[in-house]
């Protein structure tokens, strides 16, 4: 069954962006994808390769339009513009669409990744199928998962170095009721918030901190707003790319197959690009001036037994058989 959401108001300077027509796309042979991440995040330098591809495999029969940054709005703005079809795609942090297709949330379990292979093994495989099922279900066609990756705590109050350290803190995260749980459970004070609006927010004082992947927290300019970086990992975080299943299904098929192979390609180049900027990220935020502690294995240990119930409630609401899935996946 195909969700529906509701059309969401578009600005003036909105509408001439996206060509004015009505509907948007309909079988015009420009799909627009939005985006919240900057334009030099490895996932927006990847949709230019998907841009590119795209154009050469369809000798310009299909060309693709981006949006960056959020141009066209927040995360999610992008998610309802792909929902009802005022844009073809976004790419997006995976967390932002859990609302609409809770298994995601199978994804966000505390603690439980080791490695982006052991991640990219499990979201390549029959997992990744299933939550595909389910984004259709949904309305939208997953065309490939990027790294987001390994979200770290950042805080502007003190380091962290015991699990005492996270009490009370009032920290930004995604709209995702697993991460939520999870924070709660540590004894920190989590807020939900759009990440256009965390700058201001910590610049503020209205959050301590807020937890992100080291390239976000460096491409952001976090830093600029927060003193104190660990190194949680406390969970590994995908981007996916989605479109609209009508639009993309409307495509022949010749045209769904070089969308995918051009994804393909631009997904594989963002998963080494990723692996490769990670540390550099972390090195460029402590050489801007970011005081970085470690995580002792103590402590992780402390925070991973902390948040166990988070996984319990976790089977109870989206059901034990996508969670257990999960784990036999990551433990095998």
């Amino acid at each position: 069954m195909t969700t529906t959401t509701r059309t969401p108001r578009l600005s003036t300077a909105l509408l001439l962006a996206l060509g004015l027509g009505a509907p948007l796309i309909g079988h015009a042979d420009t799909l627009r994808f939005g985006g919240n991440f900057t334009g030099d995040h490895s996932s927006s330098r990847a949709m230019e390769i998907f841009k590119e591809q795209l154009a050469e495999r369809t000798d310009g029969e299909l060309t693709a339009q981006l949006f960056p940054n959020m141009q066209l709005g927040g995360a999610g703005e992008n998610i309802d513009q792909v929902s009802s079809g005022a844009i073809m795609g976004t790419w997006i942090g995976v967390s932002y669409l859990s609302r609409t297709v809770p298994e995601l949330e199978a994804l966000s379990l505390p603690f439980a990744f080791d490695s982006r292979e052991d991640a990219f093994a499990l979201i390549d495989g029959e997992v990744g199928e299933l939550l595909d099922e389910k984004l259709a279900e949904a309305g939208f066609t997953a065309l490939g998962y990027m790294e987001l990756g390994f979200r770290h705590v950042t805080n502007d109050v003190r380091p962290l170095e015991t699990i005492e350290d996270f009490q009370d803190l009032k920290i930004r995260l995604q709209p995702n009721q697993t991460h939520l749980d999870t924070f709660r459970a540590i004894g920190a004070n989590p807020v939900s918030m759009d990440i256009k609006e965390v700058y201001g927010a910590l610049q503020q004082g209205v959050l301590d901190g807020q937890e992100n992947p080291y390239s976000i927290i460096s491409t952001k300019r976090l830093d600029e707003v927060q003193q104190y970086l660990s190194d949680t990992g406390h969970f590994y975080d995908y981007i996916v790319v989605v479109a609209n299943r009508d639009k993309f299904e409307s495509l022949s098929e010749s045209q769904q197959q070089a969308v995918q192979a051009a994804m393909d390609e631009a997904v594989a180049w963002q998963r080494r690009t990723a692996a490769e900027e990670d540390t550099a990220a972390r090195e460029a935020l402590i050489e801007r001036g970011m005081e970085f502690t470690p995580i002792s294995d103590e402590t992780r240990a402390a925070l991973r037994e902390a948040s166990q119930s988070v996984v319990d409630d976790l089977r109870d609401k989206i059901g034990a058989d996508i969670v257990d899935r999960v784990l036999e996946e990551l433990e095998s």
